[in-house]
């Protein structure tokens, strides 16, 4: 399959825009990428599967792409894996080491690799029209796929059902799998579960609640520690929904509750819209509680996050697709077009009385240390600019910071900016708001689509009086991972290749810098 599908590829043109290749984040070599599926750990290696369209680098052809990592940084791309034909495009899901051999399609010594995905039916097959879940197994590690003919396995007659979860059950109930689904246009979350992952039983469904403007897609379930107390464990339900995110069109939202086995119950803090927005009759109410809702992201360009199976340590550990579909395929890069975010480790934690997700990007330890200040920390800024390492072509840059706004009324990073400061790409705080925004309307090219010149914010409290940012600056992305990871932002850029330049200023008064540091990552 793979192999037929490698072959036709046509002849690519050069790589005509290098300059946004990310260095740490992972794009296809010459094609397009969306949702990342079937992530997995296994043998030594994290898999990411992915959404590619072998032929081009626009949505479309519907396949799953292959790519391997040893550190969840440095990544090989491998041919396509499990590949859509004349039957059926093959859509979003989830990878499974079946332990026990459940399934049959392994051994209880060597067991298989089970991808649970979506079969999106064309005209002419028997279930033409409709979205159903399939199997595909792989016996040699992830690296070859063979479908499951009896496919598909679980079919509700509807043509958005998609994007299945599946992950082992331990509990009460018994031991089972689980499916999480969708019911993308009706805002559902659907649950299922199975001894075999063939014969599935309905449990309940959620939903909707909280963000539900747009379809819901690609859900995941798992259960998370409070605090890093393993005795108070609770279940979090991130529910990706487009359009109608917080910084609109798409995003990830999340419920943190409990499941049993049968039913997710969302806690009463995670509900800001227990029937969700569409039930609110003024606009700006609903918008009120639009930011009242768990997002993982605030910015544009983080979308359809799922989390890893089969890593050690229980580590929960996320990826989501760098883009958002107002304008994903026409943005400016060839011959590939889109990445995957960093993966982020996730930890669950009690911020000010209320259950919330605490993120962490996956970064190597070893960096190359660049020396951005005039002397050691702590210095004030009192309205002069102070001049950061340029950014470098071909390595990811990353900015950690610690800084006491004061008297100041805003404290400004100016990112990828151009000598003239003409261009630039700007995270500031606002001591008044008490936001921090990420603006990029000034970032270079934004004119490939009218929805991408914006400006994203986000409600972050001081610590102690203290603004904590770590920055990942890649190529075309802004990665922003504020107050040790209770709020993030990404957003893409397209700046100029010149445009290198990175500042930091206070505004209005004196700030405190207590921590600075700039490293590289090739």
């Amino acid at each position: 399959m793979s192999s037929s599908l490698d072959a036709a590829r046509p002849e690519t043109a050069p790589d005509v825009t290098p300059r946004f290749r990310p260095a740490i984040h992972f794009t296809a070599s010459d094609t397009w990428l969306n949702d990342p599926n079937g992530l997995v750990f296994h043998d030594g290696l994290y898999h990411l599967f992915f959404q590619n369209n072998p032929y081009g680098n626009v949505w479309g052809n519907m396949s799953w792409g292959h790519a391997t990592s040893p550190d969840l940084i440095h990544w090989t791309e491998h041919p396509v894996a499990i590949a859509g034909d004349e039957v059926e495009d093959i859509f979003s899901g989830s990878v499974v080491v079946d332990h026990g051999n459940t399934s049959g399609f392994g051994t209880v010594d060597s067991p298989a690799l089970v991808a649970v995905y979506t079969s999106a039916f064309k005209a002419g097959s028997p279930y033409g029209g409709t979205q159903a879940q399939s199997l595909a197994y792989s016996t040699d590690g992830g690296m070859t796929w063979l479908k499951y003919d009896e496919n598909p396995v679980l079919t509700r007659n509807s043509a958005h059902f998609r994007d299945p979860k599946v992950f082992r059950y331990e509990g009460a109930e018994g031991s089972f799998w689980v499916m999480v689904a969708v019911e993308a246009q009706h805002q559902k979350v659907v649950l299922y579960r199975s001894g075999d992952l063939k014969s599935w039983d309905f449990l309940s469904d959620f939903g909707p609640a909280n963000a539900d403007a747009g379809e819901w897609e690609c859900p995941d379930l798992f259960p998370l520690a409070v605090d890093g107390d393993p005795d108070n464990t609770k279940w979090v339900l991130i529910v990706n929904v487009n359009p109608g995110a917080v910084a609109g069109g798409s995003g990830g939202q999340y419920f943190v509750g409990d499941f049993d086995g049968v039913r997710f119950v969302p806690d009463a803090g995670s509900l800001a819209a227990p029937a969700g927005l569409s039930s609110f009759p003024d606009k700006d109410a609903a918008q009120a509680a639009l930011q009242q809702c768990l997002w993982l992201d605030w910015g544009r360009d983080c979308y359809a996050s799922v989390s890893f199976s089969n890593v050690p340590a229980n580590r929960r550990i996320t990826i989501g697709w760098m883009n958002n579909w107002d304008y994903a395929n026409q943005l400016p890069t060839a011959p590939w077009r889109s990445s995957m975010t960093l993966a982020r480790e996730l930890r669950l934690s009690s911020v000010n009385g209320s259950l919330q997700l605490i993120q962490q990007p996956v970064l190597p330890e070893q960096r190359v240390e660049e020396n951005p200040v005039p002397g050691p920390a702590p210095f004030n800024l009192d309205g002069t600019a102070l001049r950061l390492a340029d950014a470098v072509p071909g390595t990811a840059q990353v900015i950690e910071a610690e800084i006491v706004p004061g008297s100041a009324e805003r404290v400004e990073f100016s990112l990828l900016g151009s000598t003239d400061g003409s261009q630039r790409t700007v995270l500031s705080y606002s001591t008044r708001s008490g936001r921090l925004t990420l603006d990029r309307r000034q970032s270079g090219d934004t004119q490939f689509h009218g929805k991408f010149a914006s400006v994203e914010s986000a409600p972050a409290a001081l610590e102690d009086g203290i603004l904590k940012l770590l920055i990942v600056v890649d190529q075309c992305s802004v990665e922003v991972f504020a107050q040790d990871g209770k709020v993030v932002l990404t957003d893409l850029v397209f700046p100029e290749a010149n445009s290198l330049q990175n500042w930091l200023s206070a505004e209005g008064g004196t700030a405190t810098v207590r921590k600075l540091a700039v490293s590289s990552i090739a």
